[in-house]
Parts: structure tokens; C-alpha cells; sequence
């Protein structure tokens, strides 16, 4: 992804929407982003970091349609509901 990948991605949003970091997909988590921050890799290309906040502020577990949306969860229904029998003792009358 380029910044002008994610440029385009986030004009679809109102500039005033809250942004917040996934991070893990095998524990997905929401993160406050901290701020960004650029250097030079080992093939001397320019690349942006986007940060976590410095309190470590995590918001706890992502939305199940977001990890489903980044395809880190498959789709998940609920299980099947049957009716259940009586419980208790029969009195045989």
C-alpha cells in the first residue's frame, strides 16, 4: 500500500471519523494511533509508519465485521437452535 493508497481509501470517510489501528488477526485488537513517522529501508525507498499511541491506549476487540471485512475471520453464524426436551423427573402419569 502507498500513501496515495491510503489517501484514496480514507476520502471516502468524513475527515472528522475517529481512526484506530487492527493489529494481530489471530487476536484482533483496536489500537489509538499515535502518529506518523517515515524512513529509509534497507533498498533506500522513502516508507511511512503509522504508529500506535505512546499510552498504549487498546480499545479492546475489534468489531467481528471488521476482522471479517479484512478477511482475518471467516464469516461466523450462530449454531442452530433446537428445541430442547423437558428436564425433570416424569411422573409416569
Amino acid at each position: 500500500m502507498t500513501v496515495g493508497d491510503l489517501l484514496n481509501l480514507l476520502s471516502a470517510y468524513n475527515p472528522d471519523t475517529p481512526v484506530r489501528l487492527a493489529v494481530n488477526p489471530f487476536f484482533p485488537m483496536a489500537h489509538l494511533l499515535g502518529g506518523v513517522e517515515s524512513a529509509v529501508d534497507e533498498q533506500g525507498r522513502r516508507v511511512v509508519y503509522i504508529a500506535e499511541s505512546k499510552e498504549a491506549v487498546q480499545f479492546g476487540p475489534l468489531p467481528p465485521a471488521v476482522a471479517v471485512a479484512l478477511t482475518w475471520q471467516p464469516p461466523a453464524e450462530g449454531p442452530s437452535r433446537r428445541r430442547r426436551g423437558a428436564t425433570g423427573p416424569h411422573t409416569g402419569q
